[in-house]
């Protein structure tokens, strides 16, 4: 990867953040948040896409995923707290920010709390609040995500069990077994699309969020489940929304919801496109719009 700097960066409550930078340093930086499970690991396709448009491409693994210490409690909205010292320490100020499928929540939370310094985001495939009363939140998803989501909703203890279980085909997956692991998660057009490197990139990417435990996992979970910390109406800053219809990780209705509820969203419902095909093919198209959009912003 172009200029890729690894290192761990110390938060104001003594936890430590891994951090990966790459990039032109005098770029305005574009901090990603990977999905749930993901830990930083580089997707080339991205990156460069950021890198040609003259961005630094900024993506962390989030507390409790590979090196990054947990938080145990922690709600959507630490993450504006944990991305502020992330550039405070890069010396940088205004960002635009991507969250793909669990990060999604976490990019609005800097759009929403970091008003002065992020100046556009995107959600790729992002999660929607559960509980909110015009949201079946888990109808469309695959049986993966319903057991997932019920084990959650009995309590972390029954929810760390099934986890660690889970973990344990996640921490040997391969790129080419990564489609069989995550079953119906995936639909055809995400089985297409999920091959060659792009299935590698997966596979490192899950065998990375579960190598150093589950901590990560859980708390992203619990977290979509709770109360995010900020409110979606208020955010005064420009979010694109994009969201595939065969999509069975993140189904189609949270990213309508999305487009409803959050002030300034500029909407990309795209019905032929997957949870993992819209981030392979899309990937220009997604960096280019944040571009123009924090152009306008700033």
């Amino acid at each position: 990867m172009p200029g890729e700097v690894w290192q761990r960066i110390a938060t104001p409550d003594g936890r430590a953040l891994e951090v990966m930078v790459a990039g032109p340093a005098d770029g305005r930086p574009l901090i990603h948040h990977g999905g749930t499970p993901v830990a930083a690991v580089p997707y080339s396709v991205l990156i460069d896409a950021a890198v040609e448009r003259g961005l630094r491409f900024v993506t962390y693994s989030r507390p409790g995923y590979a090196s990054s210490d947990p938080c145990p409690g922690r709600s959507v909205a630490t993450a504006a707290d944990d991305v502020a010292t992330i550039l405070d320490e890069l010396a940088a100020d205004r960002f635009v920010t991507i969250g793909w499928s669990g990060g999604g929540p976490h990019a609005l939370a800097c759009a929403a709390l970091l008003p002065e310094r992020c100046l556009a985001a995107a959600t790729v495939s992002g999660v929607a609040p559960y509980g909110v009363p015009d949201l079946d939140w888990l109808d469309g998803q695959g049986e993966e995500n319903v057991e997932e989501f019920g084990a959650a909703l009995h309590g972390e203890k029954e929810f760390t069990e099934w986890l660690a279980d889970a973990a344990e085909d996640m921490a040997q997956v391969s790129g080419e077994d990564v489609a069989a692991v995550l079953g119906d998660l995936v639909s055809d057009v995400d089985k297409k699309a999920l091959t060659g490197g792009y299935a590698e990139w997966w596979a490192a990417s899950l065998r990375k969020a579960v190598s150093t435990g589950v901590a990560g996992w859980r708390d992203d979970d619990l977290a979509f489940l709770a109360p995010w910390g900020f409110d979606l109406a208020a955010i005064k800053r420009p979010v694109a929304i994009w969201q595939g219809g065969q999509d069975r990780m993140v189904p189609f209705a949270h990213g309508e919801w999305l487009a409803a509820h959050v002030s300034n969203a500029r909407s990309h419902l795209l019905p032929e496109d997957g949870h993992l095909s819209i981030g392979l093919g899309r990937v220009g198209q997604i960096v280019d719009e944040l571009v123009d959009l924090a152009d306008h912003a700033a």
